[in-house]
């Protein structure tokens, strides 16, 4: 677990965010006291883009929207 003051935290805010992003956890400290803590959002790591496209066909499959598979709302220009 990285520490960092709340100064530099300020300063590098997106590149802390970037390492939560993969899964690291920082504590900001002020004056040397923790403070507060970056940790990443339960079920919020980056899904694979094949498992997003299986995951939207398979929901594509067993869902339809007003009577209507997606595909045929499509193709009729509802959506």
């Amino acid at each position: 677990m990285t520490q960092i003051g709340a100064y530099e935290a300020k300063t590098r805010l997106s590149q802390l965010l970037e390492q939560v992003a993969r899964g690291e956890e920082i504590i900001i400290t002020k004056h040397g006291v923790p403070v507060a803590a970056l940790t990443p959002v339960l079920g919020s790591r980056p899904q694979n883009p094949r498992e997003a496209i299986a995951a939207i066909k398979t929901f594509r499959r067993s869902h339809r929207l007003a009577g209507m598979s997606v595909r045929q709302m499509i193709d009729e220009g509802r959506l």
